[in-house]
């Protein structure tokens, strides 16, 4: 994920830290004693090159942490889509705490997360439901598989077949 903010933005170790905590809505915030040992790391790869600016440091991506970043776009893309619907997700909570009344946007959307009412119930019924089963027996959970699988399908417009 380092790599990918950098990709962005040549960043100071502090900048980067701020970064994560502002795509995680607060959920998340890397402490210094993970992302420098991280950054010297990948410069020690050669995936980052770094300037100094007095007694800091700003970090730049090279080109082979740009290789890097290209062989691995699907992971550091989840990953960011993992942070943010985490994100989402405690935000949505936190507002559900409290007591807040969901400010909705015009197509009926919460207003923070973007989340329309069907969206959320259908994920939640959908976890309702394999919860149930958990103690399914190997052909149901099968039978399962199968129905997720071609759901997953329809939703990514793939087809597995």
């Amino acid at each position: 994920m380092l790599l990918g903010l950098l990709e962005q933005n040549p960043s100071h170790g502090y900048e980067l830290i701020k970064a994560l905590g502002a795509l995680s809505n607060g959920f998340y915030t890397p402490s210094p004693g993970m992302v420098y040992p991280a950054l010297t790391y990948l410069e020690e790869l050669g995936y980052a090159t770094v300037e100094q600016e007095g007694a800091k440091k700003r970090y730049h991506l090279a080109e082979p942490g740009k290789a890097h970043l290209d062989a691995n776009r699907d992971r550091l893309s989840m990953m960011f889509n993992k942070l943010k619907h985490v994100a989402r997700k405690m935000d949505w909570m936190r507002q559900a705490w409290s007591g807040q009344q969901r400010a909705t946007g015009p197509e009926g959307e919460d207003s923070r997360t973007g989340w329309v009412p069907e969206f959320v119930e259908a994920r939640q019924a959908i976890k309702r439901a394999l919860l149930e089963r958990t103690d399914a027996s190997p052909a149901e959970q099968r039978r399962i598989a199968a129905i997720l699988a071609r759901a997953t399908d329809e939703i990514t417009g793939k087809s597995s077949a």
